[in-house]
């Protein structure tokens, strides 16, 4: 029997089972959420990072509803689902989190890791990793302002010289904070090397409150590993969900029965010709630059995948690279039924 925690809770919220999407600038919007929650196996999904300051900015200059058709957009069938934020100022922090929960969703979590330059000169993601008097302000403000869980992740310190990571997890529970993510590695390492899990278990040691692990799961053995190693509560995963969307159904098969299955080509298939059509359905903001985005997670494992990149990067129009998409499988498929 492979041990692995059924779920956890912040607060009032019950996540099950044990499995988080985490949050990805550019794509972890509305649409790739919902793929993911179709595929089953995913206890939370989050959204992309947000910035505080652009959530009260919005609010006050224009309507709610113009918030929520962008970043904060979500569907009923995305709970429960967390909204990420990222900022330096408490203030703005606790305004920005305020709105989330009228939006309805079920926690807010804020950003600590974000390692991208831009956010890190204007002392958000993990540039507050140099500032633990501010991260305190920061979690004791958003706390104060919200009756939703709040949340946060974060990395394990600047760089190896500046280890922060046990002061950020006792701030955390301190605080009254009801979950943390700690993705072990440093801003300076950004996601280079290996991610040190011994971090998260010396986390794990030192608070009550639960704790998630993320950093270098790519498959289900990984995950079990992860919790295996660290003790921790969840496991959270990235960038392995974005060319496998597939992983948090394998991850549930594997704890079932030991065992997990591997995407077929019409699987691929299926699952691009998906997500385009939910992309398309949806429209708004570039869909055309989207579809190019996705193409080069989608087709990793495809048969001549490189080939289906290269003209769905020249096409310049949905319908186009729909089509491209349809033939290319159609292909593909009938020269595997005609050798079999």
């Amino acid at each position: 029997m492979i041990s692995f925690p059924a779920g956890y809770s912040m607060g009032g919220v019950r996540i099950e089972p044990a499995t988080v999407l985490a949050p990805m600038a550019g794509v972890t919007d509305t649409v790739f959420r919902r793929l993911i929650r179709n595929q089953g196996g995913c206890g939370l999904i989050m959204t992309e990072f947000t910035s505080s300051h652009g959530v009260v900015a919005t609010t006050k200059s224009r309507t709610r509803k113009s918030v929520t058709a962008h970043y904060l957009h979500f569907e009923p069938e995305e709970h429960p689902i967390s909204a990420q934020l990222f900022g330096s100022d408490p203030a703005v922090m606790a305004d920005a989190a305020r709105v989330c929960e009228d939006l309805g969703f079920d926690a807010v979590d804020i950003n600590f890791g974000c390692p991208v330059k831009k956010v890190v000169r204007c002392n958000g993601g993990s540039g507050l990793l140099r500032d633990m008097p501010l991260v305190d302000t920061l979690l004791k403000t958003c706390r104060a302002a919200i009756r939703i869980p709040l949340t946060m992740k974060f990395r394990s310190g600047w760089n190896e010289s500046e280890f922060v990571y046990m002061q950020m997890a006792r701030m955390a529970e301190d605080n009254g904070l009801q979950a943390i993510a700690l993705h072990p590695r440093t801003r300076e390492q950004g996601y280079a090397g290996r991610s040190n899990w011994s971090h998260i278990a010396e986390v794990k040691a030192a608070v009550k409150i639960p704790v998630i692990g993320n950093g270098d799961i790519d498959t289900p053995g990984d995950a079990v590993r992860m919790i295996e190693q660290t003790g921790c509560d969840a496991v959270m995963i990235g960038r392995a969900a974005s060319s496998n969307p597939w992983i948090f159904r394998q991850i549930a098969e594997y704890l079932a029965t030991g065992e997990y299955f591997g995407p077929t080509e019409h699987d691929r298939y299926e699952m691009m010709r998906t997500y385009y059509r939910m992309l398309v359905e949806k429209g708004g903001l570039d869909v055309v630059g989207k579809m190019k985005q996705f193409a080069t997670y989608f087709t990793h494992g495809v048969r001549n995948g490189s080939k289906l990149r290269v003209a769905v990067y020249h096409a310049r129009t949905a319908e186009a690279i729909q089509s491209l998409v349809e033939s290319h499988f159609e292909s593909e498929l009938s020269r595997t039924e005609t050798a079999a």
